[in-house]
């Protein structure tokens, strides 16, 4: 095993406001420009005085967030497209009659389909990886710095899909999709595992003819999940890359999911998930805002919190001495908001609870033994400043991958940092696929999964 890290570097220089030439709208963890946050008219909760004196109004939840942020099939498709998959029996012992993926493509999978890669979106994010905003995608992609034409996943040269991850909410079977009766999934919508998302995005590929992909690739819970195809489908992976991720949830990491999940099922309108047909209004969204609130901390670093706004005011007029709130607060309430305008609650539930799950050593032997089948060539990508998944945890997935690399890169940013630092991010992928033209050996078959995880027609 090879290992790379940045050599020792002074500590970081204050923050500077990015220009907005220089903003990128990401999807589960966001940049801003500051005069953009400042100046946005982003509501209170009812009943709380807003962080800039916005109007308070009666408690239920924040003033113009919509029931669910779902996608339906009355909106835009976009440039999305859907495989239906078959019924789905789970790890859990429930089942799903019907489950669907949507996913958008980008290049063109050559005659030898050999040039396919797999692009997993992190928890909140969805199938948009590139592209401009539009009609069916509110944002633009999340990682446009990463995958399109001459970039370092260049749809030039490979096939890239990426799936809308199942259990979420734009496109693919989740709590707001419809049940065989008609109405929404809501509380009955059963329990998920990552690998039981894996096992669902095995057979997108058989619909799609890929036997073998070329890369997997995915971020956060993404990167989770892009771990999980290593190990239970190691001869339909030639390379991987993990960033920013771990091999098994940490206690700490199930205490901050703990602490979303909690926020999320108190807020009243939650309904235990029955909420979809509620009143304009009376929907989860100050729940879902406040479970956001709390993520949004453990992406960003200690120190760059402090250097961007420190004790800082909202603003002059409305200083927490005259009952207002720091800058901080208002920056938290500015992310949770435009969260809920465009997730849905019970996805955020179903996807966090998933998280819960993730431990590539159970029923293997342990995490070592388990990463020890992972035939595919790996590059692990960890953030120095990472305060959710800790850089010890990338090591811990090098370590134990026979043919693995690892590479720290330094940002102020905490675990933002894989969607922020672009420059350092694209520069490890390039240098990895270059090295890795040449094709490597098969594994001599595809061994059985032995979980209770299959399909059922």
């Amino acid at each position: 095993m090879s290992i790379q890290s940045l050599p020792a570097q002074a500590p970081p220089t204050p923050l500077a406001v990015p220009r907005a030439s220089q903003v990128q709208e990401c999807l589960s963890e966001d940049i801003i420009h500051l005069s953009e946050w400042r100046s946005s008219k982003v509501r209170a909760p009812r009943g709380i005085k807003g962080a800039s004196g916005g109007t308070v109004q009666a408690a239920n939840g924040y003033d113009d967030l919509p029931i669910t942020g779902a996608w339906t099939p009355d909106d835009p498709p976009g440039n999305r497209q859907f495989a239906q998959l078959g019924g789905m029996k789970l790890e859990g012992g429930g089942q799903l009659p019907q489950t669907r993926l949507a996913y958008e493509t980008w290049g063109t999978l050559n005659a030898e389909r050999s040039n396919a890669v797999l692009v997993l979106h992190a928890l909140t994010g969805d199938s948009h990886v590139c592209g401009e905003a539009g009609p069916g995608h509110v944002t633009p992609g999340w990682w446009n710095d990463i995958v399109g034409p001459g970039k370092a996943i260049d749809t030039d040269t490979f096939f890239v899909v990426a799936p809308n991850v199942l259990g979420g909410c734009q496109g693919s079977t989740g709590p707001a999709s419809l049940a065989p009766d008609g109405r929404a999934w809501g509380s009955r919508f059963p329990r998920l595992t990552t690998r039981d998302q894996v096992a669902c995005e095995a057979r997108l590929s058989d619909y799609l003819g890929i036997d073998r992909w070329d890369l997997i690739i995915g971020g956060s819970l993404g990167g989770q999940r892009a771990l999980e195809w290593g190990v239970m489908y190691p001869d339909r992976v030639r390379q991987l890359i993990v960033v920013a991720s771990g091999a098994a949830t940490t206690a700490e990491q199930a205490a901050w999911c703990h602490a979303q999940l909690h926020v999320l099922e108190l807020d009243p309108y939650f309904r235990g998930g029955d909420y979809y047909e509620a009143a304009p209004g009376e929907g989860p969204g100050r729940g879902l805002s406040l479970a956001r609130e709390i993520a949004h901390t453990t992406y960003r670093s200690p120190n760059e919190l402090d250097e961007r706004f420190g004790a800082q005011a909202q603003n002059d007029f409305h200083s927490p001495l005259q009952g207002g709130s720091l800058a901080v607060q208002s920056y938290l309430e500015y992310h949770g908001a435009k969260l809920a305008k465009r997730f849905d609650a019970g996805s955020y539930r179903t996807l966090t609870r998933s998280m819960l799950t993730h431990d590539v050593g159970r029923g293997r032997g342990g995490i070592e033994a388990a990463l020890g089948t992972v035939t595919a060539r790996t590059l692990v990508i960890g953030v120095d400043s990472d305060r959710l998944f800790f850089p010890s945890q990338s090591w811990q997935i090098e370590k134990n991958i026979p043919d693995a690399r690892c590479y720290i890169i330094h940002s102020p940013h905490g675990h933002d940092g894989f969607l922020i630092e672009s420059a350092a991010v694209s520069g490890q992928i390039k240098d990895f696929l270059e090295d890795g033209r040449l094709p490597v050996r098969l594994p001599p078959r595809r061994p059985t999964f032995s979980e209770n995880v299959h399909y059922f027609e």
